[in-house]
């Protein structure tokens, strides 16, 4: 009995804090109204390409669309630009990467009440305004420009406004953090391709590529640069995540890291659990090489679809203190003014936390990071105001007038 009367005082403290930890909703409601939310990384747009999926309309699939993401109060997102660099030739993913281009333009020429193209900051915070959710594009990869600095200039013309510069292969000019490095980082050309992203005010992003090309386009760069869509490789022993070091590196050159919610990049016991769901993956890896290059891809979607929600039911979900682990450690390394949102909704067949699984559950993950003891105003600094500022230096250092030359191809 005096072990239990000693105890007592103690499990009064621990209550109380546990008190002192639970969020008033109207809190989170309050801060979401004030909040610019950005997610700066969302695949949907293979979806509106492949299965004229309409962003107004309220799906019971994928993760973003309109009504989802006034529920989430996000203000905008960046749709992603991406193509298959093992199953499309460099010219053809030009090709398929002006379909998607051609896609997002046209939802928001059809829905101007709804959506506004944005390509500043500045944009970004007229549309919200004006009600509309600012759509912004990023191109995931470099092999889309195909080395030829003036397609990356048709890009941004067209609207683009962040470059990563690998996906899962190599380019000729830069190394991918996916395979055995080849160039040793950045080739020359390589750097050209930042300088010429910092002339015309389009962002650097380092996702998927290895340290070497990381600490390479941050030493050549003169603008800050992005992770759009990464996590920390100190909490997920994964090679797309961040050292401590990388993201120290990053917060030294101003960027922002923004945190990606798929569940293999946040506990790597999931990803080796994933790994072990070989029937899946042959079925999905099937279904992908039957699927036409150009042209109607409609049954693709629905069909893995349906491998996503088998494989989520074999695996369940890892809890959402795995993301705010992610944000936590993130901030404590690089600080806070460095730390953003990156989902890669739509990207990464439908494995996201528990709690996280779509766009209009951003007040979960407001209200986790406020029971951390977040202040509301670091928490806007995250939701987007840390991207905000890095989109107005970047388009401050691209004010520069355009070359003459039509073309600035590379020669290896």
């Amino acid at each position: 009995m005096r072990g239990a009367t000693r105890l007592a005082p103690l499990l009064l403290v621990a209550c109380c804090a546990a008190a002192q930890t639970k969020i008033d909703p109207a809190r989170v409601e309050r801060l979401l109204r004030r909040a610019v939310v950005l997610d700066l990384h969302d695949d949907t747009t293979q979806m509106m390409v492949d299965e004229g999926y309409d962003l107004t309309t309220h799906h019971d699939f994928g993760q973003v669309d309109v009504p989802r993401m006034r529920q989430g109060h996000a203000a905008g997102v960046f749709l992603s630009i991406w193509t298959d660099a093992v199953r499309y030739t460099p010219p053809e993913s030009i090709r398929r990467a002006l379909e998607q281009i051609d896609a997002v333009r046209g939802a928001v020429a059809r829905h101007p009440a709804e959506m506004a193209l944005a390509t500043t900051a500045d944009q970004v915070m007229a549309a919200r305004k004006r009600g509309q959710i600012a759509i912004l594009m990023g191109v995931e990869g470099g092999h889309m420009i195909d080395s030829d600095l003036a397609v990356l200039r048709t890009y941004f013309d067209l609207g683009v406004r962040y470059l990563t510069l690998t996906h899962t292969e190599h380019t000729p000019w830069a190394d991918t953090s996916s395979q055995p490095p080849a160039h040793n980082g950045l080739t020359d050309f390589g750097r050209q391709v930042v300088r010429e992203m910092n002339r015309l005010g389009m962002m650097v992003d380092i996702s998927h590529v290895s340290d070497k090309t990381f600490y390479d386009a941050v030493e050549t760069s003169a603008a800050p640069v992005i992770a759009s869509h990464s996590s920390c490789r100190a909490l997920a022993d994964v090679p797309r995540n961040m050292t401590d070091d990388m993201l120290r590196a990053l917060a030294k050159n101003g960027g922002v890291v923004h945190i990606n919610y798929f569940e293999g990049f946040l506990d790597r016991g999931f990803t080796d659990r994933l790994g072990g769901l070989q029937d899946f993956q042959a079925q999905q890896d099937a279904r992908e090489a039957e699927a036409p290059k150009f042209g109607d891809r409609a049954k693709l979607g629905p069909a893995t679809r349906a491998i996503n929600a088998q494989r989520i039911a074999r695996l369940g979900r890892v809890p959402l203190i795995r993301l705010l682990d992610h944000f936590d450690h993130a901030v404590k390394v690089a600080g806070v003014d460095h730390v953003g949102l990156g989902s890669d909704f739509d990207g990464a067949d439908d494995l996201f936390p528990e709690g996280m699984e779509d766009i209009s559950k951003i007040p979960n993950l407001v209200r986790g990071l406020m029971e951390r003891g977040y202040s509301d105003q670091d928490i806007l600094k995250i939701l987007g105001g840390n991207t905000l500022r890095v989109m107005r230096e970047v388009e401050a250092r691209g004010a520069g007038p355009r070359p003459a030359a039509a073309s600035q191809a590379a020669s290896f």
